[in-house]
């Protein structure tokens, strides 16, 4: 639906958000489905089969429901099911369509949108038509962005290296501070050896090696473009002695400071 504009979007009637009546069943009584249904759980207990399949659902179930499906659905009466459902056509057929089920993690920005689709139309706010035609292809775009979403070893894994660049990126825009390693790694949220091993395999460089390069970086700008000598730059950088500095500074980058300024 990606390749659809939002008036290709045809908003039906037959929307609400409800709680489910303790004796609630549903059984399409046309067959097929006649249109599309975005069905969306908020919360209870309830069981969907849909073409046979049963699904058992709770908060954050939500179906994409097609024309011809054959749906059914029962709830727990102790834990009625409260949920959002909205039928709507297309004007032309679709390239690209959201998976028929998902169980959403992040509910918050799909429940906005539903509640938001059903006020305005409840209350035939101005443009609401409109709107409700952008809502709609904004909540196909988020479901066909939840279908495609990493598996959740991939999504650690991402996560851990967005942590590491996150500590790597601090270090750069902070090379005065007495850093660390393991001040990093506690930053991090990680061990400091787990770290120091991450961080190298990710950046290919050691913690230390990246702390001393991010300083004499800095150190290079410093001499350069900011009119500062050399006992200033090292003074700025947590350089105590000027000739450790500029022994570091020559051995990371092959001259002296002086030669730089």
């Amino acid at each position: 639906m990606l390749d659809m504009s939002a008036t290709s979007f045809i908003l039906l009637p037959a929307f609400a958000k409800i709680v489910c009546e303790p004796g609630w069943k549903w059984q399409v009584r046309e067959k097929p489905m006649p249109n599309y249904d975005l069905f969306y759980v908020w919360s209870g207990e309830g069981t969907v089969v849909l073409n046979g399949e049963a699904f058992p659902v709770s908060k954050g179930s939500c179906f994409l429901f097609k024309p011809g499906d054959d749906t059914r659905a029962t709830h727990n009466p102790q834990k009625p099911l409260i949920l959002t459902y909205i039928h709507f056509d297309l004007s032309e057929q679709p390239k690209l369509i959201p998976a028929s089920y998902r169980m959403l993690e992040e509910t918050f920005e799909v429940e906005h949108m539903l509640a938001r689709y059903v006020r305005l139309r409840l209350e035939h706010a101005f443009g609401a038509e409109e709107e409700g035609r952008l809502i709609l292809k904004q909540l196909m775009i988020h479901l066909l962005r939840a279908d495609r979403k990493e598996p959740r070893e991939q999504q650690a894994s991402n996560q851990l290296t967005e942590v590491i660049r996150e500590t790597a990126n601090y270090v750069r825009q902070h090379p005065g501070l007495p850093h660390r390693a393991e001040d990093l790694a506690a930053r991090a949220g990680l061990s400091p050896r787990y770290f120091s091993i991450k961080f190298k395999e990710l950046l290919g460089v050691s913690v230390q090696s990246h702390i001393i390069s991010m300083r004499i970086e800095r150190a290079q700008h410093l001499l350069q473009h900011a009119g500062m000598n050399v006992t200033e730059v090292a003074g700025a950088l947590g350089y105590r002695d000027i000739f450790f500095f500029s022994r570091q500074f020559k051995q990371y980058t092959g001259k002296s400071p002086s030669e730089i300024r």
